[in-house]
């Protein structure tokens, strides 16, 4: 597959937001108005779409959310495009989204993460657009801990530049923060420590090839279907497979890692990482064993408690990129390459 990337933003450009699963509620306004400040301040003009209603779990009807972020990310005028968050049935958007459309267009970024894997992950592997999983509108606020990138980072970034990020060794324990009460938040409480674990073994990890992947509950219900065939992005040298739950029990987590192995998800990884869970173990089965059992059949490396998924704070990786992962005793670091 040859992959395309969208042109570095630079100030000026306009920055779509639009929810193509769930709106924001006027609870969480404030939040949204810090966030859209926040773009604006850098020097960029925001676009706010129609589906935003966040009176129950979807934006807008499927048909106009569709079109919604069609027309955004076809739009030559709008650089990049930013969900507040995700949701519950971003789903329904894909038998009506105009893929065909979106691939003769001059490729624009599409930012986002949890439900928004279901959209962004097919997009790139359908069109061949890269996509950036990691961060929402609504994390936009959040001052980057070190050693990590924000999508701004990315998104900004010129082509070819090796982008390189490594795990702070702190994430939160447990728990969001309140919007509503704090929507000017910019802090995350990270109050924990912990590293990457690679799973299957021991010794060092040094392995390439093409990253993508997303939300374990979101990708498992398309796994198997043409939305998600990674056959045409294994063939260019394998890929860096990253899947992380938003909060799923052990026992689902494995029955669904099975799944989406068998459906041939995982065909030509070279490695897979495995975002931290925000779930508790199971009485007889701990989210590391569930993993273990789905996916150690794939001899490759296999490497938790990645800051990639719904355990702040949150590494940016784009689907499609070239991408080198390492991790010893002495180092965990994951480098992409656009391009």
């Amino acid at each position: 597959m040859a992959v395309r990337y969208p042109r570095p933003l630079r100030p000026g450009d306009r920055v779509g937001v639009t929810s193509p699963s769930s709106g924001v509620p006027e609870s969480m306004r404030g939040r949204l108005e810090v966030a859209l400040q926040d773009i604006r301040e850098r020097g960029y003009e925001v676009v706010v779409g129609r589906c935003m209603d966040g009176a129950t779990h979807i934006s807008a009807p499927a048909g106009e959310r569709a079109a919604e972020l069609t027309e955004m990310l076809t739009d030559p005028t709008i650089r990049a495009v930013i969900p507040p968050w995700g949701g519950e049935t971003a789903i329904d958007l894909l038998p009506l989204l105009d893929f065909d459309k979106i691939a003769r267009a001059e490729p624009t970024w599409l930012i986002g993460w949890s439900d928004i894997s279901t959209i962004a992950t097919p997009l790139t592997l359908l069109t061949g657009v890269a996509t950036v999983h990691g961060n929402n509108l609504m994390d936009t606020p959040y001052r980057t801990p070190e050693g990590l990138l924000s999508w701004f980072d990315v998104v900004t970034a010129p082509q070819g530049e090796p982008l390189t990020q490594t795990p702070p060794g702190r994430h939160r324990s447990s728990g969001w923060d309140d919007y509503t009460e704090h929507p000017d938040i910019r802090d995350f409480t990270l109050d924990a420590t912990g590293h990457w674990t690679r799973l299957d073994g021991s010794g060092d990890v040094d392995v390439t090839g093409r990253l993508i992947g997303g939300c374990l509950e979101a990708l498992v219900n398309v796994a198997g279907t043409p939305y998600l065939d990674v056959s045409s992005l294994a063939g260019d040298g394998g890929t860096l497979v990253y899947i992380e739950s938003g909060g799923s029990d052990a026992y689902t987590v494995c029955r669904s890692l099975h799944g989406m192995r068998l459906a041939g998800f995982f065909d030509g990884a070279n490695a897979v990482l495995v975002g931290r869970s925000p779930a508790a173990d199971g009485r007889t089965l701990t989210q590391h064993e569930a993993v273990l059992d789905a996916l150690r059949p794939l001899g490759v490396p296999i490497v938790a408690d990645v800051e990639c998924g719904h355990v702040a704070p949150y590494l940016s990786l784009v689907n499609g990129a070239r991408g080198r992962v390492v991790h010893t005793a002495a180092r965990s670091e994951i480098v992409q390459t656009l391009g």
